[in-house]
């Protein structure tokens, strides 16, 4: 294969991958009845149990506005609520809210880490590392991409000060 052909192959492949993803938590989203956007940003809250505003932006990308946006969606849903910094009460955090009657989606992610443990074990440790250094230096350039997408984004909106 040439290395023309190499790059287109990984070109669309990237995208396949990138559209599964997003396909994928969409669908879960949602469940929940959320977007996708939405359902990330609330899997990065949960999972760092608390973060402030700024913490999150940093995390997703987003500018502080649409981290505001965003939070105001998944705190009127009852995903999330704001409070007080224990440590520094000046700040504001945003924390994960438990909801009865909200669907269990553990069992979802439990099937899909099952069906791709199944395959992992195919690859040996040297393929194992590659595909990590792949993966890692993918989610880098995707970040990065992300917040200069953001960045540019903010400074196109108007400013109604």
């Amino acid at each position: 294969m040439t290395h023309d052909g190499a790059e287109q192959r990984g070109a669309n492949l990237g995208w396949e991958l990138s559209t599964a993803v997003v396909l994928f938590h969409e669908a879960v989203a949602q469940r929940l009845g959320l977007s996708a956007a939405d359902h990330r940003a609330l899997g990065a809250i949960s999972r760092a149990g608390a973060v402030t505003a700024g913490e999150l932006a940093q995390r997703t990308g987003l500018s502080p506005g649409a981290v505001t946006g965003l939070v105001d969606r998944l705190e009127s849903a009852g995903h999330v609520r704001r409070t007080r910094d224990p440590a520094d009460r000046r700040r504001v955090v945003i924390v994960p809210v438990s909801a009865p009657g909200r669907p269990d989606l553990s069992g979802i992610f439990a099937d899909l880490s099952a069906a791709m443990a199944g395959f992992t074990g195919d690859y040996d440790e040297h393929q194992a590392r590659a595909i990590e250094d792949y993966l890692v230096k993918t989610i880098t350039v995707l970040r990065e991409q992300t917040r200069r997408l953001s960045a540019e984004a903010a400074a196109e909106e108007p400013d109604d000060r």
